[in-house]
């Protein structure tokens, strides 16, 4: 077999290296998904919620008025009461059935409304008090079908537009 010039062999390698335009695996970078947008959720109110009134309360909800011109502030220190009084088990001291609460079969929904006008919507029969549209101001839902201490609090704009108030996967919400 013929001998190679060491000039000849550097050029066989070269030639070889150049045929593979296609690099390696290893050196290709991973695909990288887009950054998920961070939710930005609102403080906690600092101002004390206002007093509010049981209107309804049954295994499939729980209904508050609050007063017709409670500010979102105040809706949403509503809402943290409420996943305050979960934490704690003190829904009676707020006039609210800890014991319906504690049966809740996962989940309990609680739905909190400025003035009384509209807040027969989700349990009434026949024509709705305010028409077809969802009216309520701010709302807390405690359980899920997976863990029955989860909850979720938002403030309601309208039918599309809610802001969440918490992270509800992050197990202290202060």
């Amino acid at each position: 077999m013929p001998r190679l010039t060491p000039i000849a062999a550097t050029f066989a390698a070269l030639a070889l290296t150049a045929c593979s335009s296609a690099p390696s695996p290893q050196s290709q970078p991973a695909p990288t998904k887009p950054a998920a947008p961070a939710v930005q959720y609102p403080a906690r109110p600092t101002i004390a919620p206002p007093a509010f009134k049981v209107f309804h309360q049954d295994a499939m909800g729980i209904t508050l008025v609050a007063p017709e011109n409670a500010t979102d502030e105040q809706i949403s220190a509503i809402v943290w009461q409420l996943r305050d009084a979960a934490h704690d088990h003190s829904f009676d001291q707020l006039h609210i059935s800890q014991k319906l609460v504690d049966a809740r079969d996962p989940i309990e929904w609680f739905h909190i409304y400025r003035g009384s006008k509209c807040a027969s919507e989700k349990f009434t029969q026949g024509p709705l008090p305010c028409g077809h549209a969802y009216h309520v101001a701010g709302e807390f839902t405690l359980g899920s079908f997976h863990d029955k201490d989860h909850n979720i609090g938002s403030l309601v704009h309208d039918e599309n537009h809610q802001t969440p108030l918490w992270d509800p996967n992050t197990p202290n919400h202060s």
